[in-house]
């Protein structure tokens, strides 16, 4: 007969409570006794991001959703500490996670939102609800050498990288006292504040945003989640276009993953950074925008047929953004053969392109704001 006990996954449970206790009583009763001085504090976001950055950039974009490929220098290194994350092997990582993706929202969704707020965050990882995700989900990358050897090893390569060498930097540094603080604060501490960064991911970025790119699940984008999750909180980009390298795929949006994978590009250490067409993407704004309003309709019927001015609005969207595609293939094609095309009829290639792109803004703004007078015209 099972009881409420025979749920509990007593070695996650032990470990994540243990650690969130001790960085509650014993990192501050440290600071309070001996002070918090700019080494550990240095050595504390020197793990923080390195840990941090191996599972978003490592275990999350490369491993699990192959976005890019990587040099062994980055895969060794995210693999190292992204065990010193203390969430599982990247191999047992990266089944949960695909896992997810396919049955997201659903009951075999590892950490289900439906099932509320808790298990998505915390609670899959200490109570049993359902079977474990089995490494078939990883086939591709048990073919990886060092992933494998990770995952073999991974508890000593954890303890090693996570706990031994902050103590050992600390040691160096200023003796038997140094050690204890790096061990609880760049140890300690850091773990708890990654653990909980990355199962905000799982929680807060189902449950707080927007959804600009599809309402098909809860993922949702958020700001406040990005700056929390090293640019992982635009989430419903991520779960519509799983693929691209980019979480923020705006220029400007906070997504310090991208901009370390694209700045290592650049050094060839990491190559072949997949990326969603533009008009992919702004199709699916588009398809959602327009799902959005055909629901308002429904839900505030008009009087009378839907008005002429609406359907001239997504006559010239369409027009537009058909325009653009078609400029936009052109120019591609112009790029790829350029020994076939002048650098004049090149460069007018692409001020058409921009002018399109000007256009379809336009004309998708015209839109946005001719269904905005529905309102008006509701029965």
């Amino acid at each position: 007969m099972k009881t409420f006990w025979t749920h509990i996954r007593p070695t996650n449970s032990i470990f994540l409570i243990g650690t969130f206790v001790t960085t509650l009583t014993a990192a501050p009763l440290y600071i309070w006794h001996y002070g918090l001085d700019s080494f550990q504090i240095a050595l504390f976001l020197f793990f923080l991001i390195s840990t941090g950055l191996s599972i978003t950039l490592g275990y999350h974009r490369l491993f699990s959703h192959l976005t890019f490929q990587a040099g062994w220098p980055v895969r060794l290194f995210t693999l190292l500490f992204g065990a010193a994350a203390f969430e599982g092997s990247a191999l047992e990582w990266c089944a949960d996670h695909r896992r997810h993706h396919k049955f997201v929202d659903h009951e075999e969704d590892p950490y289900d939102i439906s099932k509320g707020l808790f298990h998505a965050h915390i609670g899959w990882l200490l109570f049993r609800t359902g079977p474990e995700t089995p490494l078939t989900w990883v086939r591709d990358l048990q073919k990886d050498s060092l992933a494998w050897w990770q995952h073999k090893h991974y508890v000593s390569v954890a303890i090693a990288i996570s706990f031994a060498l902050p103590a050992a930097f600390g040691w160096a540094w200023g003796g038997p006292v140094a050690a204890v603080g790096a061990f609880l604060i760049a140890g300690v501490a850091r773990i708890v504040v990654v653990h909980h960064m990355t199962f905000c991911i799982n929680s807060l970025c189902h449950w707080i945003g927007d959804r600009p790119y599809s309402s098909d699940c809860t993922a949702r984008d958020s700001i406040l989640m990005a700056v929390c999750t090293f640019g992982e909180g635009y989430h419903n980009f991520h779960h519509e276009f799983q693929h691209d390298y980019r979480n923020g795929v705006k220029p400007w949006q906070f997504d310090p993953t991208k901009w370390t994978i694209w700045l290592l590009s650049k050094v060839g250490l990491t190559r072949g950074l997949r990326t969603v067409p533009e008009e992919k993407i702004l199709k699916a704004q588009i398809a959602e925008q327009d799902r959005r309003m055909q629901a308002h309709i429904a839900q505030h019927p008009l009087t009378n047929p839907i008005p002429a001015p609406l359907e001239k609005a997504r006559a010239r969207l369409n027009n537009a953004l058909e325009r653009w595609e078609s400029l936009l293939v052109q120019y591609r094609a112009a790029v790829d053969h350029r020994g076939e095309i002048s650098r004049r009829e090149l460069r007018q290639l692409k001020r058409d392109v921009r002018a399109a792109a000007v256009q379809m803004r336009e004309s998708l703004r015209h839109w946005v704001r001719t269904h905005r007078t529905l309102p008006d015209m509701s029965a």
